[in-house]
């Protein structure tokens, strides 16, 4: 009791103002003093204890930790760990709270993180779906729900959002983000970043989040997990930075790195990154927490001899917390008294850490998220109904041949086959939080649900997809030999009206290091959809995955294709929604899909080389065997209805940088539905001082349109939007032509040229 009063007499001296606050926004007052106080009252002992962060349970995310439990409880009591992960609910958290606030010395509060990734309890569609509804205000609410679920049960940091931009299919972590645009990805970041933290970090309703990894994860040789990755400059700069650089702006508490290597330097040593861009450039002053032992597999990536030397690496670097590495704990208090780290760097990850607790509130209630009382006061039923109507809106529409969707009303027998038919936890996706196995609504569920009773509904799974042990560590076996289900499914498909067939991927077949070579139908899919279309060719083809895949025989075969993904909790009704017209499609794909595994990594913004096309000789970039643009391109999806985009005007055919121009077109619902359009901005830089990609996002609106109903739809352009990373190797625009281009996607595009004076 003493030594708690000592330490609240010594911040009740230090509350006056000292300077601005940080970034992270929260109605905690003088954050800054309370900071150097509590640092000034600290050992290198304490200090080292805030920049440990433990396991806290057996579902463990990676490799078991080499300290025993009694130990790390032991260090809990002295003071000597920072944060903990993995430790669910409120009595869970409060235990380990109060082993820390009952007996170590200054009683610092724990944080406890976990990966909420796509929801808490109710799961919303993985990342990548959620990002095909290009809708941020739902991304913002379902980060919001998540935020709520997590503090009531005594979770209060995110290890979200993942922002890594992704352009290889075979990347099985691709689910886990926003695509391969920066843009989208920067808008998707900001969104995510407000809806877990509020306007108030230390509303016990928020928490803080997570920007990760920093940087260039997505981009792993060959798509493969926690690989190499070769980039240079003006790629890091233009198209992987870009969404940090958003998401440090909105305030995210915490940013994580990489386990990849860039150029030769794991992400976890690198100093340009963590210390001179994200904390000095961008003025940042959250904390870097590093991935799962990523601090020791530096010894692997052959960059430190041991856990000594790769601890003082990282720390010099600037990762301030180690994530279950046990290197800081061993080693720090030697390095810093060797020399070999100084005792400036140990502060700033400290006062790092220490920042973000303040921010959250703890210190002035350390049980804060100890509440049993917030879970009481949740709606689920609420959160369910934002899950579905965040689904629906992120189901893509990719082919409608004779308009054979939304289903008619002369439609009376319908065949619902395939291995993902019924199957009720793939919905859920990977990175699954506390969602309970096999609790989505299946696609079938869905159908008799929602479906007039004259309908008459027969089933048939035609194939096991994944089999044996379903979970996030081991690998799963596919089906790739039994076709005994075959002839059951063939039957019920010869009698029916419509056939429905639901493939694609199984839940653990995505997420993290599940890369494959092969992104089409595994196992035995393929060869089921090739012999139900051989009795009936009335098939909607409904797609559950979470990375996009390679469907050209879907594509040239199959009427009518629904891309579905990993929808969360309310899957089925959604897609029911859908199919039945209930809901008219208005989702837009943030990735290419392939036409063929070979085109990999395939992405819309691309580079013009030197020979870009040639219609009648071989000498040009692109393939013999194969088209090089994509089978759906990134932006692409269709509706029930049509739409028509006026002649694109523009307001001015040159502008400098304080007098920005509009450019404006019409756009008209030509059909006899209700639908809602994503028009889409992109914009070429002609001619500049580094080779520009062909075409790049840099607007987006959704335009709602009754039957025959004419709008007209603007956007500015000003020169932040022209700003790049330049051969002076910093963001500034250059003035010369450009073209701007409108549509509906990135490849049907209408343009129009203007020139940037300057």
């Amino acid at each position: 009791m003493k030594k708690r009063y000592l330490l609240g007499v010594f911040l009740l001296s230090c509350f006056i103002a000292k300077g601005q606050d940080s970034t992270i926004k929260s109605s905690v007052k003088n954050v800054e003093a309370k900071v150097d106080s509590v640092l000034a009252l600290m050992t290198l002992e304490e200090k080292v204890g805030q920049l440990v962060q433990y396991n806290g349970s057996w579902d463990l995310t990676g490799p078991a930790s080499e300290m025993n439990n009694k130990q790390k409880e032991e260090n809990l009591k002295a003071g000597k760990v920072g944060a903990m992960l993995n430790v669910l609910s409120v009595e869970a958290t409060r235990e380990a709270q109060k082993l820390v606030m009952e007996n170590s010395r200054l009683k610092i509060p724990l944080m406890f993180g976990y990966d909420v990734i796509h929801g808490y309890t109710t799961i919303f569609p993985v990342p990548l779906a959620e990002t095909a509804s290009w809708d941020l205000e739902a991304m913002e609410r379902t980060a919001e729900i998540a935020a709520v679920e997590s503090a009531a049960n005594g979770v209060n940091w995110t290890f979200s959002p993942m922002i890594d931009v992704s352009r290889d299919a075979r990347w099985g972590r691709i689910m886990e983000g926003s695509g391969e645009d920066p843009y989208l990805t920067s808008k998707v970041a900001v969104a995510k970043v407000k809806g877990y933290q509020s306007n108030d970090l230390a509303n016990p309703r928020s928490i803080a989040a997570t920007a990760k990894h920093f940087a260039g994860y997505g981009f792993g040789e060959a798509g493969r997990d926690y690989n190499t990755v070769h980039i240079g400059e003006n790629e890091l700069h233009n198209t992987i930075l870009p969404p940090f650089k958003e998401a440090a702006k909105a305030g995210v508490a915490t940013f994580m790195n990489a386990f990849n290597d860039i150029d030769g330097t794991p992400a976890t040593a690198h100093k340009t990154l963590q210390r001179d861009i994200l904390k000095k450039e961008w003025d940042w002053d959250g904390f870097v927490v590093s991935d799962w032992g990523s601090i020791p597999e530096m010894i692997a990536h052959g960059l430190a001899r041991d856990k000594k030397h790769a601890a003082q690496i990282a720390l010099n670097a600037g990762s301030d917390m180690d994530m279950e590495g046990g290197a800081y704990e061993s080693s720090l208090v030697s390095l810093v008294e060797e020399g070999k780290v100084s005792q400036e760097y140990i502060d700033d990850a400290v006062k790092r850490v220490l920042r973000v607790k303040f921010k959250l509130g703890l210190f002035d209630d350390p049980y804060l998220y100890s509440n049993p009382e917030l879970l009481e006061n949740i709606s689920f039923e609420e959160h369910k109904n934002v899950a579905r109507d965040v689904a629906k809106k992120s189901i893509v529409l990719l082919k409608n041949e004779n308009d054979l969707l939304p289903i008619q009303d002369s439609i009376k027998k319908i065949a619902v086959i395939g291995p993902l038919a019924d199957d009720k936890d793939t919905p859920i996706g990977n990175w699954r939080a506390q969602g309970e196995a096999n609790s989505a609504v299946s696609l079938l569920e869905g159908l008799k649900n929602n479906m007039n009773e004259d309908v008459e509904i027969s089933y048939a799974k035609g194939a096991n997809l994944g089999m044996g042990e379903r979970s996030f560590l081991m690998p799963l076996k596919i089906n790739e030999t039994d076709t005994s289900g075959f002839q059951e499914a063939i039957n019920k498909a010869s009698e029916a009206d419509l056939v429905i067939m639901a493939l694609g991927e199984d839940a653990f077949q995505t997420g993290e290091g599940r890369s494959q070579v092969d992104v089409g139908l595994a196992g035995v899919q393929q060869d089921l959809l090739e012999e139900i279309r051989k009795v009936n060719k009335n098939i909607v083809l409904v797609l559950i995955n979470g990375r996009p895949m390679e469907i050209t025989y879907a594509s040239e075969n199959i009427p009518a294709i629904v891309e579905a993904w990993q929808l969360g909790s309310e899957s089925g009704n959604a897609i029911a929604d859908v199919l039945l017209g209930d809901y008219n499609p208005s989702g837009k794909l943030p990735v290419s899909f392939p036409r063929a595994v070979g085109q990999e990594p395939l992405y819309y913004n691309q580079k013009s080389t030197g020979r870009p096309s040639n219609p009648t000789h071989v000498t040009y970039s692109g393939y013999t065997d194969e088209k090089k643009d994509a089978l759906y391109p990134f932006g692409f999806g269709l509706s029930y209805t049509s739409f028509e985009y006026g002649d694109l005007t523009i307001s001015e055919e040159e502008f400098t940088p304080g007098s920005p121009i509009e450019v404006s077109f019409s756009l008209s619902n030509t059909g006899e539905k209700e639908g809602k359009e994503i028009v889409q901005l992109y914009i070429k830089d002609i001619v500049a001082s580094t080779t520009r990609p062909i075409k790049e996002l840099k607007g987006f609106e959704a335009v709602s349109l009754a039957p025959g109903e004419t709008k007209t739809v603007t956007f500015e352009i000003n020169e932040e939007m022209l700003q790049f990373y330049t051969a002076n190797e910093k963001w500034e625009s250059e003035a010369g032509e450009f073209e701007v281009m409108v549509g509906g996607n990135s490849r049907d595009l209408q343009t129009v040229k203007f020139s940037l004076k300057k």
